[in-house]
This record gives C-alpha cells, structure tokens and sequence, in this order.
C-alpha cells in the first residue's frame, strides 16, 4: 500500500487513473473468460454423469454374476477343505486301526498313541456333527477303542501275571544282613537255621552287634516292567475299567505274596494246632515265625507297598484299597499264629519266646505303621498292635506263673551226693536269660506301668530267687544225714551267688544281697562242720544209724580218764590215768571203721566248686588231723610194743590226710573199692 502510494505520488494523478481502468477491464475480460469455460465444463460433466448411468445400469447383471462366481469359490475351498479334515480322520482312523489289531504285546507306546488318535478322532467328530455320515464313523471308531481297552486289558494282565512270580526263599535271604542269615547247611534253609540263628534265641550277642542291619529291597518286579504296567492301569481307569483293574491285580499279587510266604514256610495254623504240638517242634516254629515276620515286612510287605504305589501313581482310588487286598490274608496267617501262641497254654518254657516274638513285634512296630498306613489297612495295624499287647500280657502272666512252680516245685529227682539240684541251674540259667532281654523286659514293663523298670526288673529277680531258696529248703528235707543237708544248702546257694556275681543280676541285686549270701553260705558249711565233726557224747552202739557215725569220730580219739577231777570229765589222750591197752586197741578199731565208713560216703558226696571243696577239705583237716596226731603220739606206743599193731593203726596222718583229699569227689562204689 505504501509502494501503490508513492507510485501515485510519482506519477501523476491522472495517469495513474488511466492505469487502474485499464487493470480494472482486464480483470472483466478475464472473468468472463473464466465464466465461459466453466459453463462448458458443467456441459461435459452433465453428459458423463448421463453415461455412467447408463454404463452402470450395463454392468449390473455381470456384477450379479461376478459376486454369486466368488461366493461360489468359497463354498468350494471350504467343502475342500472340510473333506481334507475328514479324509485326514479317515486315514488316522485307518492307521490307528491297524495298530490296534496288531495288539499292544509287540510296541506297547505305539499303540497307546494309536489309542489317543483314536479318540482324537472321537473328539472332531462329536465337535463337527453336521457332517453326514458322521453316526457311522463315531459308531466304528467307538468300537474299535472298546477293543482297543479289552486288548490293553488282556496286556496288563499277561504282563503283570508273567512277571509276578513267588520270591524263592534263597532270594530272600540273600536281601537280609549277614548276621540274621541262616546257615547254608541247614536243609532248605529252614528248621533250626531259619528259626534259632535269625530269630533273637542269644539276644544279648545280636544286641551289642555293632554291625548295621542293612536289608537289601528284593525285586518283585522288574524296573522296565513298572513304567508299562503303570501306563496300562491308567488306561483302565480312564476307560472306566477300575473294577478290572482292581480284581486283577489283587488277585494276581495276593497269589504271588503268598505262594512267596508258603515256599519259605509259613503256615496256617490253629489254636488247637499248636495245643497238641510237642514242645520242641513248637519252639523251632516260633523261631521260624519269627524269622518270617521279619522278611515279611521288611522285604516282601515293604516291596509290594513300592510296587503298588508306582502301578497306581495317579490312580489314588484304587491304590491304598489295592495294597490292602493284596496283603490282608497274608498278615491274618502271619498275625493268627502269633495269637495262637499268645493265648495258649502259659508255660515256664515258654517266656523267652515270648519275649522273642514281643521284640520283633516291637521292633517291627514303625515300620508296620508305615507300611499299612491309610484308612484300608487299619485293621492290620490295630491287630498288629492287639497282638504285640497280647504277647506282653502273657508273658508278664508267665513271670508269676514261673515263680509260683519254682516255690511249688515238687519234683522228686534226687540229688544223693548232695551237688547243685537241676533245678536250682534251671532257675539260674533262666535268670541269666531274663537278663539278656534286659531292655525288651524294660519295654514289657512299661506296657502296665511307668515304674522304674529297673526296680521292677530286681523286683522280679528278688522274687524268684527267694522262691527258689524255699523250694530248696524244703528239699533238704529229704536228706536223712543232717551233714548232707547242709551240704546241699551249702552248694546250691553257693551256685546262686557265684552266678549271679558273674551275671548283670549283681548290678540289679546289689552288693548287698551278694554278702548276706555268702555269708548264709559260710553259715551251713561251719553246720556241716559242727555237725559231722564236732566232738559230742561217746556211744558205746557201733550199729548206729549213719547220721550219727560223723558225731562219734572224733569222740574215739579221746579217752575218759578213770582217775581225773571231776569223775564225769572227759580225759586227752595220754594222761595215762587208768588206761588200758584193751581201750586203746577198742578205740582204734572204732577210729578205723567210723572213718573208712565217713570216708566210703562223704567221698561219693560232691562239692562241685574246686575252690569250696578245697576250704572244706582244709577245714576238716584241721579238726582232724592234730586230734589224730596227738592221740598216735600219746597211745600209739602201747600198741606198737604188742602183737600186730598194724592191725589196729592202720593210718598215718598223712594216709587220713590223703583220704580227706578224696572226699567230695562224687566217686562211685567201684572207684572207691579200687
């Protein structure tokens, strides 16, 4: 505007008039041009629009055509493409079926992925049921899995029934530890091997073992065999085949475990059979029963819980009741013998089998309780532990049994030399087996009461033995020479006390109990002194009963003196007072047949204990020997200056001593007349 502005300025008002006018009609010329053209256009436009009309009205009948063409080609790809899905089910169904009849034994996985194709097709066929001919197939397809889980069927019995063969016992003993194995010497394994050697008959040696027990799982089944047994009982469950299943493997597995349990010699047995068996057969079959309960649940119970368990992994429903079937009437045999024996007839001798069978059903208490878990097996497990109860009353029941027959016992064998009676060794030798099943009796105690088992373990010892000095007591009774009473006493409760001082017994009883025995062991040997060689009245009857010869022996070694003090005094041997050679000579002769008749019985007597039989023999010795000396020295002299002396000193002192040295020998006539 400015520009414009000067430019006016510069040229002038009138010309630059001029100069907008001729502007002005060049931009109407220019108009009016434009104006022209477009009227033009509008012309040609309107005379396109006509034509495409009329071309569209043309080209809608190709349109028509062109669409339904494509929705034509549609069609067609998807019905290709449906046939190819079905043509393709068609194929696997074929290939599939083939597998299936060739069976699953040859290439088990093979046929299971057949199977699983199989029902693949199942599955496209119920998801595409518009298409025709679909019943047919579905109703093929249908029947060849129907056979397909009747063969896996067929499979898994054939394959679990080949491989489940009983476990020869030699197998089994081979998976135990070295120290419970029998002895391979022993026919089939069994009887005394499998029984004393494997079952606890020396308790405290198989205590202080310090070797661990290490049993070795057997296998019932092989390890490849497992995976497939496993993938043919899921295939059954999944089928709906449970109840086949089920009844197969219990009854193939049950089969096996107890034709297993049979060849290493379990047997059925009654209440009453064990009533009417001697008691030596029934003692080797506890040993036995003992030895099988171990194996049992060690190896055979424990190895078919590991068998079940892998079979049926994902099956929960039939595992647990599985495993129970298969093992039920193996544990009820096992556990009925038991009972059997537990509720027969108590005895003495059966106390320690007892103990035995208590400790292994002790022993095996866990692992039962681990092995039998779950809500199918609480039977086995409530009578596992009904029997180990049951085991423990009877063998406390037997303990009072057994203390009662050792005071009452009344047998009549007799001890004529007057050595330890059997039954004071059988109490012993049962004591010392008592102890050795310290800690089993400490458990038995603790199952009525939570005492101090020590206390009730000395309890019970201090009972029996008191029972058995009683019964001895009484059986020295029996003795009509009251020397050999005392010597009875003497040596039995000698026995008592050195055994028990060798035997844990001590630390229970107490150094107290062992003096105030030795010293009742002191008293009837200074009885037996007293009684058979103190010096006591003088019998004019040589024909006395034997009792009373010991009473009279020494008396011949002293002479009642005529002229002593006293008139009734008894005068030693050479105080010469009114003594005849005649008396002399009668009392030598008298010496001579009292103690060749005492030396003839006291040497068949016996005092077992070299070291006790020695201090009697010293003790006598004393008595006897100086009186003997000093009435050879005093009278000796009057017979020796007669006629045959020898006739009337037959002995030294050192001939009586070597007599002496002869009595308590246990010697018979025959020895003695030699």
């Amino acid at each position: 505007m400015l520009k414009f502005t000067s430019s006016i300025s510069a040229m002038g008002l009138p010309q630059a008039m001029q100069t907008l006018s001729d502007r002005a009609a060049f931009t109407r010329e220019s108009l009016q041009k434009s104006q022209t053209i477009t009227d033009s256009m509008v012309a040609i436009l309107g005379s396109f629009d006509s034509r495409l009309s009329a071309l569209e009205t043309a080209m809608r009948p190709t349109q028509i055509r062109t669409h339904s063409i494509r929705k034509a080609h549609e069609n067609i790809d998807k019905t290709l493409k449906a046939a190819e899905l079905i043509l393709t089910q068609f194929d696997i169904t074929r290939k599939a079926e083939a597998k299936i009849l060739r069976g699953p034994h040859e290439d088990l996985e093979s046929y299971l992925e057949a199977m699983d194709q199989l029902r693949s097709v199942v599955r496209f066929f119920d998801d595409n049921k518009s298409y025709r001919g679909n019943d047919v197939m579905l109703h093929h397809v249908h029947n060849l899995l129907a056979k397909a889980n009747l063969k896996i069927e067929e499979e898994f019995k054939q394959l679990l029934t080949s491989y489940s063969k009983p476990v020869e016992p030699d197998r089994l003993f081979d998976c135990l530890p070295q120290s419970l194995r029998p002895s391979s010497g022993s026919p089939g394994h069994q009887g005394d091997a499998s029984g004393k050697n494997a079952s606890s008959t020396n308790p405290s040696e198989h205590n202080k073992s310090l070797e661990p027990a290490v049993y070795t799982a057997p296998t019932l089944i092989p390890t490849r065999i497992l995976p497939l047994l496993h993938d043919l009982a899921q295939r059954m469950s999944q089928a709906g085949h449970q109840q086949q299943l089920y009844k197969i493997y219990r009854e193939t597995r049950a089969s096996a475990l107890e034709l297993s349990l049979r060849k290493l010699g379990v047997e059925k047995l009654t209440k009453d059979d064990v009533q009417k068996m001697q008691w030596e057969v029934l003692e080797a079959k506890i040993g036995n029963w003992i030895h099988f309960m171990r194996i049992s649940v060690k190896l055979l119970f424990s190895g078919e819980k590991k068998v079940c368990d892998q079979i049926f992994s994902g099956i929960d429903s039939l595992r647990d009741p599985c495993f129970a079937e298969v093992t039920a009437n193996s544990v009820a045999v096992l556990l009925s013998f038991g009972d059997a024996i537990a509720k027969s007839k108590r005895s003495p001798e059966k106390l320690f089998v007892l103990l035995d069978m208590y400790e292994i059903m002790r022993e095996l208490h866990s692992e039962i309780e681990t092995i039998f878990e779950g809500q199918f097996c609480v039977e086995m497990r409530e009578t596992s532990l009904s029997l180990t109860k049951r085991l423990a009353q009877t063998a406390q029941e037997t303990f009072g049994d057994f203390e009662e027959a050792v005071e009452k016992d009344a047998t009549k064998t007799a001890v004529l030399d007057g050595t330890v009676h059997p039954l004071t060794s059988y109490v012993i030798n049962y004591v010392k087996f008592l102890f050795d099943y310290q800690s089993t009796l400490k458990q038995l105690f603790q199952e009525f009461d939570e005492g101090d088992t020590d206390a009730q373990l000395a309890s019970v010892t201090t009972r029996i033995m008191q029972a058995l000095q009683n019964n001895l007591d009484g059986k020295s009774k029996q003795y009509k020479d009251p020397a050999l009473t005392q010597l009875f006493l003497m040596n039995n409760i000698h026995y008592i006390v050195r055994s028990v001082r060798r035997s844990e017994a001590k630390d229970l009883l107490g150094d107290d109990w062992v003096q105030i025995h030795r010293r009742i062991v002191q008293q009837h040997a200074n009885q037996y002194k007293r009684v058979s060689w103190a010096k006591g009245k003088l019998s004019t009857n040589l024909a006395k009963p034997v009792k009373f010869l010991a009473l009279q022996i020494l008396q011949c070694l002293t002479i009642q003196g005529a002229g002593s003090s006293g008139g009734g005094a008894i005068a030693e041997a050479g105080s010469g007072s009114g003594v005849s050679r005649a008396m002399v000579k009668d009392r030598y002769k008298t010496f001579n047949i009292q103690f060749e008749e005492l030396h003839q019985r006291q040497s068949q007597w016996t005092v077992p204990d070299s070291e006790l039989r020695e201090s009697l023999r010293l003790a006598v010795a004393e008595v006897l020997l100086p009186a003997y000396r000093s009435f050879i020295k005093r009278f000796g002299p009057m017979i020796e200056n007669g006629k045959n002396p020898h006739k009337y000193i037959r002995y030294t002192p050192e001939d009586l001593e070597h007599m002496l040295s002869e009595f308590f020998e246990g010697k018979t006539l025959t020895e003695l007349k030699r």
